[in-house]
């Protein structure tokens, strides 16, 4: 049996040489297309996201995490106890990345705290200020 992406013709036809049949589409290009895959965080941007959540558990400032991947954006969301609503959300949205940034950090009211297009810049909202105290 011979196995083409041609359609079949109908009994008894043949086809012509240098007939055109349908268009032949890029299945990666055609399945993107169809049902865009979620957006994720990259392995350094949770790298990054890591090493400020390790700091503030060690800290006794969070306790727990949980990431979503939609269809339109990437959240790390920051609890202090599961079960309750995050403290903060950090957000990636590629569709603001050529305008505010995709990178936001958001409180519990939603409210957003920093935004930008790096996320080490973004990140930097969590650093806490040595403030010099005289005894």
């Amino acid at each position: 049996m011979l196995m083409t992406d041609q359609p079949d013709l109908p009994e008894g036809e043949t086809r012509r040489q240098g007939q055109a049949t349908s268009q032949v589409v890029d299945f990666h290009e055609y399945k993107s297309a169809r049902n865009p895959p979620p957006v994720t965080f990259h392995r350094r941007e949770l790298d990054q996201i890591l090493r400020v959540y390790g700091r503030m558990v060690g800290e006794g400032e969070w306790r727990d995490y949980a990431i979503d991947h939609t269809k339109d954006r990437a959240v790390f969301s920051v609890f202090k106890r599961s079960g309750e609503t995050p403290l903060y959300r950090i957000e990636k949205n590629p569709k603001l990345a050529a305008k505010q940034g995709a990178y936001s950090v958001l409180n519990a009211h939603g409210t957003i705290l920093k935004r930008g297009h790096e996320l080490a810049l973004v990140l930097k909202v969590f650093d806490k200020v040595l403030k010099l105290v005289e005894t």
